[in-house]
């Protein structure tokens, strides 16, 4: 962060933060308090440990940190992470995707993971996942440019993922038709069927008209293996979001050690950081290189967020929901993830190395038609 970027969310942030001076003391200055907790943040440090570097009580940290992560959120949401509003914007985000990441009708990528914290007190069970550790759940919705359009934070670890899906404010707002998503419309080379617009997911996702997974199994026909191939392009975009926002703010490096508000209070706090720091200073906080790419062959070349991930994340305080078995779906849903299959293995829809991508990957039991 520049001292311009610092600077400017000072001017955002610091109306919310600033206290009084008394005839008693001088007030701790509001650039103080952004300074302690984008550090905290950053550093992923203990509080007493940022007790000891600004020479400021440790309750008076813990203090500063909940305030100044309330105030980021209310300063930054609804400018930075503000979901879209209407058809145009969801069909902007669309045209991105399949700009990006080829794929049609796609809306964003959906993705939920377990932040581990500490047990909180008098919480008995609630928090307690089925890994074995104590948790909160972050659900998020990223655009093709890694920014988050959607978050929902503080289900307890203990409940079922797919429930938790499903008592989100944007699920059942999809559910009422409460989101003016875009009507379905057909695809190039096939007129006669109207495809629904949708979020991709993995297989902690029920599969529904409006949320497309991936075929699940191991020995798949060729062509399923190319539509998962070609959905995992478009969905890993949340993947690289989280891995962005673990390794920037490495607070996410180890469980929070918090009570359960001032948690949840630093989950939005760091996912406006990174909105915000995305939209205003991209060079900076995800330079070449930083992320996943992919040369003209479609092979993956690991982004530098992995390396640093894997070296400090001793503790994994980002964990991945639990897969959805055995889950019944309409079948609706089942005929929209046909007809995706279909085109993305015609002529209208294909990309010219998915099919060496795919075959290069592993044995193939049968081919399809056409190919």
């Amino acid at each position: 962060m520049s001292p311009d970027t610092f600077d400017h969310l000072l001017r955002l942030v610091g109306p919310k933060i600033s206290k009084q001076n008394t005839q008693m003391r001088e007030a701790i200055s509001a650039d103080e308090r952004l300074s302690l907790t984008l550090h905290y943040l950053a550093e992923g440090a203990s509080q007493q440990s940022m007790a000891f570097q600004y020479r400021i009580a440790k309750s008076t940290v813990s203090k500063i940190i909940h305030e100044t992560c309330g105030a980021i959120w209310e300063a930054l949401h609804e400018i930075y992470l503000r979901p879209p509003k209407s058809k145009d914007e969801w069909l902007k985000i669309s045209q991105q995707f399949e700009e990006l990441w080829n794929f049609p009708h796609c809306l964003g990528a959906i993705d939920g993971k377990h932040i581990t914290m500490q047990c909180p007190l008098k919480s008995g069970s609630l928090y307690y996942n089925y890994k074995g550790y104590f948790s909160i759940v972050l659900l998020a919705l990223c655009d093709a440019h890694y920014t988050f359009t959607f978050i929902d934070i503080g289900a307890y670890g203990s409940c079922n993922d797919s429930s938790i899906f499903n008592s989100t404010s944007f699920c059942k707002a999809v559910e009422a038709g409460a989101l003016d998503l875009p009507s379905a419309e057909p695809l190039e080379g096939f007129p006669n069927v109207p495809l629904p617009y949708f979020f991709v997911g993995d297989e902690a996702f029920a599969l529904k008209t409006w949320i497309q997974r991936p075929y699940p199994g191991r020995k798949l026909p060729e062509d399923k293996r190319i539509f998962n191939y070609r959905l995992s392009r478009a969905r890993r975009v949340i993947e690289n979001s989280f891995g962005i926002l673990a390794a920037r703010w490495r607070i996410f490096h180890r469980p929070i050690q918090t009570a359960v508000e001032t948690a949840e209070n630093i989950v939005k706090a760091a996912v406006c950081l990174h909105n915000y720091l995305k939209q205003t200073s991209s060079a900076a906080y995800c330079p070449t290189g930083f992320i996943d790419s992919e040369d003209s062959t479609g092979q993956i070349q690991p982004g530098e967020w992995r390396r640093i991930v894997a070296e400090d994340n001793t503790c994994g305080g980002l964990r991945a929901l639990r897969p959805s078995r055995g889950a019944r779906y309409p079948l609706d849903a089942a005929k929209t993830r046909e007809a995706l299959k279909e085109y993305v293995n015609s002529k209208w829809g294909s990309v010219s190395w998915q099919c060496h991508y795919v075959r290069s990957r592993g044995e193939v039991l049968a081919d399809f038609p056409g190919q």
